[in-house]
């Protein structure tokens, strides 16, 4: 870090003189104008880009016949999340037929992505969605509408043994998987430009709170998928009527933990949150209840029914995990 002592000129003007290296990296010239943000904790942000559009990246891949199709799906992703704006894929000769369908699934999967350009040989995908017009908290509140949903929609296929309605959970992942990749890629924008925390209105460090809450949000719903598949083994083998008695119990408690984690979220309320944390004690004596009546069956029901109870657990902890979030940021914001 440079220090540079502010000077005074005029009698009035504070002034202090900007590194000569980063000028010339920035290509500024005399009389050229700079932007000036203040940021949250008082430091002074000095930005040559006035116009308020948000930075440009391009990301190239090279593919080809041999290309492995996971792995190409996990690049075009990471290259998503990390905020790239332009993501081109080239080959040395025609393009395989399997990118251009990967493609296509994957500008169906991530939110704002198109392809703009194609040839033989490459084809060009580009974010068309303005990332401030997408606030963080409704990303979030749709999320946990979806999840809560998986959840109540997964143990109701058990009771009423409705295999479509459990995998139509396992579908639903898929959509709290992309708005999470969505929050993640706007958390990771405004890590690389300043501009677009100005523009939306939120601090960076409250960026990584609500990327940390999405990734709390997107494991529940994992959880609730993993409650679907283990239903849709269950209700082949007709498990004890007190054993889905007390799943559904259980469940109802863990969704409205669940419920009540999020109200602390929006509202920021502290009081509410450490009484949500006092709530997941009670859940895991329901859970441990479900896994040692489980324990007395075959393992055929024994197996999948303490696999819901540990996803129903794990429910809990993750909504008492949003609580101290809650605590910790509303904390750390009156210091």
């Amino acid at each position: 870090m440079e220090i540079r002592k502010v000077q005074i000129t005029g009698g009035s003007s504070y002034i202090v003189s900007l590194p000569k290296q980063w000028i010339r990296s920035a290509n500024i010239q005399k009389n050229d104008p700079v932007g000036l943000i203040v940021q949250p904790d008082g430091s002074l942000l000095i930005t040559p880009k006035i116009t308020g559009e948000s930075v440009r990246r391009t990301k190239v891949f090279e593919v080809g016949a041999t290309t492995d199709h996971t792995s190409l799906l996990r690049l075009l992703v990471g290259a998503y999340i990390a905020g790239f704006t332009a993501i081109r894929l080239e080959s040395k000769g025609r393009l395989p037929p399997f990118v251009l369908q990967l493609v296509r699934e994957f500008t169906q999967m991530a939110i704002g992505q198109e392809v703009v350009g194609e040839t033989d040989s490459s084809i060009t995908i580009k974010d068309l969605l303005n990332p401030a017009e997408m606030p963080f908290e409704n990303t979030i509140k749709r999320m946990h509408v979806l999840a809560r949903g998986m959840q109540q929609d997964a143990v109701a296929s058990l009771r009423g043994r409705d295999t479509a309605l459990a995998r139509s959970v396992i579908e639903r992942d898929t959509e709290v998987d992309r708005l999470h990749w969505l929050v993640a890629r706007q958390n990771n924008l405004i890590l690389t430009d300043a501009t677009l925390s100005r523009r939306m209105g939120i601090a960076v460090n409250q960026a990584a709170y609500y990327f940390l809450v999405s990734r709390i949000v997107e494991r529940i719903a994992d959880h609730a998928t993993r409650i679907a598949y283990n239903a849709l083994i269950l209700v082949e083998h007709d498990p004890d009527p007190e054993t889905l008695d007390l799943i559904d119990a259980a469940s109802a408690l863990a969704l409205e933990i669940f419920a009540w984690s999020m109200e602390a979220f929006h509202t920021g309320d502290i009081k509410r949150a450490n009484a949500t944390l006092q709530r997941v004690r009670d859940l895991e004596e329901k859970t441990h209840e479900i896994s040692t009546r489980a324990l007395r069956s075959e393992a055929v029901v024994a197996i999948p029914a303490g696999q819901i109870a540990e996803s129903v657990r794990r429910i809990g902890d993750y909504s008492g995990d949003i609580c101290e979030s809650v605590i910790n940021q509303i904390i750390g914001q009156e210091a």
